[in-house]
């Protein structure tokens, strides 16, 4: 059960990574990003992938619980 919830947990990081990442590569030059793109509503893909990120935020905040719980439980 702990490695494989381990493994879920190590995936999931991944993904919130890579997703994190692209939506960066989507921002504009600099920093912190343009400054237009500060007060621009999100659409299409951009809306989507802002979406699942919280998601997978969500998803991985729970399994880290999860395994907190479960390490403190059982060992």
């Amino acid at each position: 059960m702990e490695t494989s919830l381990n493994i879920t947990q190590i995936m999931a990081a991944i993904v919130l990574i890579s997703v994190i990442i692209l939506q960066v590569k989507g921002q504009g030059s600099g920093l912190f990003g343009s400054a237009e793109a500060s007060f621009r509503t999100r659409r299409g893909i951009e809306k989507t992938i802002f979406q699942f990120t919280i998601g997978m935020v969500g998803l991985f905040i729970i399994l880290s619980m999860i395994s907190a719980l479960y390490v403190a439980r059982w060992k």
